[in-house]
């Protein structure tokens, strides 16, 4: 995971320092796509790296405390990229992007500690493939984090219809988007996260999920800007819960050999959520209402048909 992260940060860097030279559509798309293809290393590269100790009794923290950087970047990263393009123009953003990664790259290859050895090679055969799939813990951990961010690509796209509807300031639509990344940031970093220690992480899950479920509804209902607000806090706790439980289950459920494989699909479905999440919205059209309450359905009924499903495996077994 170390020279992959690294190779891939670096990679990347490369890629974006030649979003300054692209002329046409044509090459804008080829770019992109392989700029996506050295991206989707990286977090399960990353993820790997950081669950590389085995340390069952910390696992939900440390995912806490990389929740907080996803959080933050996602926080500052808009901010900075107006700043930068508009002060300097929009080349230097992809020159600070790229100088950014590549040195990121380098450094990683300094910091992250080797992989250890004395693995042995039996061990490796028997636990590679793709097998930590059939655990049902792991099959939840991917949907609901599919589930957080089809809500996030949702919340995405009709955030600004809302605040449209209600006459409020569009700039509105970056404070409320914010509101929830903060709140997620303080359950993170606060002694809160030893929640993640402490409680099974399915039952973080299941909250998360109805937490979410909850707000979105909350969000389409809200008829004021605090309304709008406090829906956005709850939202925010919920994916506080959600976050850190999922990816700590599948470092419990998996192993040095395949943890890097189980983030990739863990990845694989978080990138769908958002793809998913704003072509849905797209169809559903115009109405903030109706694009929240259909959301808000999809949560609360996959959390049910989930925890009948876990039933189902307890009454089995």
């Amino acid at each position: 995971s170390k020279r992959i992260l690294a190779s891939s940060l670096i990679l990347a860097g490369g890629l974006v320092f030649l979003y300054t030279y692209v002329a046409n559509p044509a090459q804008l798309l080829a770019l992109r796509f392989f700029h996506g293809f050295a991206a989707g290393f990286i977090v399960p590269a990353a993820f790997a790296a950081i669950g590389r100790n085995d340390d069952s009794e910390s696992n939900g923290k440390r995912m806490s405390h990389s929740g907080a950087a996803i959080g933050i970047a996602a926080i500052i990263g808009p901010a900075m990229g107006a700043i930068i393009s508009s002060r300097f123009g929009i080349e230097w953003l992809f020159y600070s992007i790229s100088a950014a990664l590549i040195l990121i790259g380098f450094i990683s290859l300094a910091l992250i500690k080797s992989k250890p050895r004395g693995i042995k090679k039996s061990n490796i055969k028997e636990e590679a493939g793709f097998s930590f799939i059939k655990n049902p813990d792991i099959q939840f951990a991917y949907i609901a984090i599919f589930l957080l961010l089809l809500m996030q690509g949702l919340l995405t796209y009709a955030m600004p219809l809302k605040v449209e509807e209600l006459n409020l300031a569009q700039e509105m639509t970056g404070i409320f988007l914010s509101v929830f990344g903060i709140v997620a940031i303080i359950f993170f970093v606060l002694p809160s996260n030893r929640i993640f220690d402490r409680v099974n992480n399915r039952k973080l899950m299941f909250s998360g999920l109805f937490t979410i479920a909850l707000s979105i509804f909350a969000l389409g209902l809200s008829a004021s800007s605090s309304a709008l607000f406090i829906s956005m806090i709850f939202y925010g706790i919920g994916f506080a819960l959600l976050f850190p439980s999922t990816s700590a289950t599948i470092m419990k459920g998996t192993t040095s050999q395949n943890r890097g494989k189980a983030f990739g699909v863990y990845y694989a479905c978080f990138s769908l959520g958002v793809i998913l999440g704003s072509f849905i919205a797209g169809i559903l059209g115009t109405s903030p209402t109706l694009i929240f309450t259909v959301g808000a359905a999809l949560v609360f009924i996959s959390n049910i048909l989930m925890l009948l499903k876990r039933k189902h495996i307890l009454n089995k077994s």
